[in-house]
């Protein structure tokens, strides 16, 4: 028996020679194909509802959004934390240019609108006047709203409505969250199928040596292609903490070891890509919760009014008359809330350096513990993850099948 296997090992030694080589390419390219599934395509191709495919993470867009975002918000940057830091004196000073031009705008059009007569009546030195008292009373207005906003921000600010909103509207950015927090992971993965695949093929050497059965091709490749793909995603995240085996080598889940290089490119990527003062402005501005930061901004702003006519209020009250007056005070916070998105837009440089997202999220990252570091990408292989095992075993028993005609062909 055994000097059969000898003889035909040295008959076909290049048919047993190609079995390592074609199990490690089984491994490799069943991870690769794999990989792709879980991200691409960003929608579904084919056709519905069987025939076709749409990579896993933007299928799930919604529920992977919410799960990164719950990581994100409640374990590593909140509203108060993007907010508070801003200064509403440096605030004011930075938005003085563009705001008193703002405001004179919108002191000649409700003027105009309102009482017409009288303001064309009044010389232009006296317009100008009225002009700058306004003007001299808005630093305080802005003041006073964002205290206001400090001291409640969760009132005005959804940050992880901002934070969903923007992953699932953008599914290659949520994409570009794990590919970038796990890409060495992923590139560990693809390798390790030609290491174990390779050892596989050893294994399946002397199988096809004593039972020279056509099954035992695709039988390998199947198993090739499910082990290495379970194996790996096992060495990335297991074990969390160093451990020895055999006394001979110390293993760390990958994604786990390299917790330093992950922080700094998460927070980079959320920092320029998410949580930008760009989109906290917006959300804040056109989010679901604009109707409280209006009635913020009509509340200041009424204030600011009161004061300024509070001597001439009775002669404001005749000559506009009380309702009118209350309509011009709620025309003018429309006017203002308006005109807030070009006018903030002057303040996104200087809240860029305030709320400085990059390093906070770095520094919470850095005291997150291993369960809740993993998270930050488990959820990408958690999802479906049978599936990518069960695409590598059918990919590696296809090419099995494949692998019987050409040890055929060699033998041959």
């Amino acid at each position: 028996m055994i000097d059969d296997i000898l003889a035909d090992f040295q008959r076909n030694w290049h048919v047993y020679a190609s079995m390592p080589l074609i199990a490690a390419l089984i491994g490799y390219v069943t991870k690769v194909v794999a990989i792709r599934m879980m991200f691409w395509p960003i929608e579904f191709r084919g056709f519905r509802p069987f025939f076709g495919w749409q990579g896993i993470v933007p299928r799930k867009a919604a529920r992977m959004a919410a799960i990164a975002c719950d990581t994100m918000t409640d374990r590593l940057i909140s509203a108060g934390d993007v907010v508070q830091r801003l200064d509403p004196e440096r605030v004011a000073k930075e938005l003085e240019k563009p705001l008193l031009e703002a405001v004179a705008e919108i002191t000649r059009e409700v003027a105009e609108e309102y009482q017409p007569a009288l303001w064309e009546s009044l010389p232009p030195q006296a317009q100008d006047l009225v002009v700058r008292r306004v003007q001299a009373e808005a630093p305080k207005v802005v003041k006073s709203i964002l205290a206001t906003i400090q001291s409640d921000v969760d009132a005005v600010f959804d940050l992880k409505g901002m934070v969903v909103e923007n992953l699932v509207k953008d599914k290659e950015l949520l994409n570009r969250i794990f590919l970038e927090a796990g890409k060495r992971e992923f590139q560990f993965i693809a390798r390790s199928g030609i290491v174990f695949g390779f050892a596989i093929g050893f294994i399946q050497m002397f199988a096809w040596a004593t039972l020279h059965s056509p099954w035992v091709m695709p039988i390998f490749g199947g198993l090739t292609g499910w082990f290495t793909d379970w194996l790996a995603l096992k060495m990335i995240f297991n074990p969390r903490e160093p451990k020895r085996y055999l006394g001979l080598f110390t293993w760390q889940g990958l994604f786990l070891k390299r917790r330093k290089e992950v922080a700094a490119d998460y927070g980079a990527l959320i920092a320029k890509e998410i949580i930008t003062p760009h989109n906290v402005l917006h959300a804040v501005l056109r989010g679901p919760l604009a109707d409280r930061l209006f009635a913020v901004v009509e509340r200041q702003v009424t204030d600011a009014m009161d004061r300024q006519t509070r001597l001439a209020r009775p002669l404001v009250a005749i000559t506009v008359g009380s309702r009118r007056y209350r309509q011009l005070k709620h025309s003018v916070a429309e006017k203002v809330m308006r005109r807030m998105p070009d006018t903030l837009a002057f303040i996104e440089d200087y809240a860029e350096e305030a709320m400085d997202i990059r390093n906070t999220l770095v520094q919470k990252m850095q005291e997150l513990s291993a369960e809740e570091f993993e998270d930050l990408i488990r959820p990408a292989f958690q999802q479906d993850e049978w599936i990518l095992i069960t695409v590598g075993a059918v990919l590696g028993f296809a090419v099995g099948e494949l692998q019987v005609l050409l040890v055929e062909n060699l033998a041959n």
